[in-house]
């Protein structure tokens, strides 16, 4: 199976954490997923992952704090963020911060999926290009 991509999953739910692997599994992503956010945190300090998918509400560090740790340390890794508990105000932030997709929960696996390889393909292309 060819390789699509590098994806971390960090939800405090273990359920979702293994249903999103299983399914992007099957597009031939290489999956690492998290239910506690703090050693998610430790692992994208040690490499880079071309897509990460994080809830927004969990134990600090939180999913917008995941956002932001990206953002800083590798720009070209794509942040989906999964919630149940949008608000306008998180939204806005991830938005400025640099968010790829918002999804919310309970959602479609159909759907993140896409996202996902869609996202994955951007990654791809800006470390091609390198830094701006």
């Amino acid at each position: 199976m060819e390789r699509n991509g590098q994806v971390m999953v960090i939800d405090d739910e273990e359920i979702v954490c293994n249903r999103l692997r299983e399914h992007l599994e099957k597009d031939g992503l290489e999956v690492e997923t998290y239910t506690v956010s703090r050693q998610a945190v430790a692992r994208l300090s040690e490499r880079s992952f071309d897509v990460v998918v994080t809830d927004l509400k969990m134990k600090a560090p939180d999913g917008l704090d995941v956002l932001h740790h990206v953002r800083r340390t590798s720009p070209s890794t794509q942040v989906i963020i999964v919630t149940g508990y949008a608000t306008i105000e998180s939204e806005r932030d991830a938005e400025y911060s640099g968010v790829y997709g918002f999804v919310s929960k309970p959602f479609r696996l159909d759907e993140v999926r896409s996202m996902v390889k869609k996202a994955a393909k951007k990654a791809g292309r800006l470390a091609r290009r390198g830094p701006s």
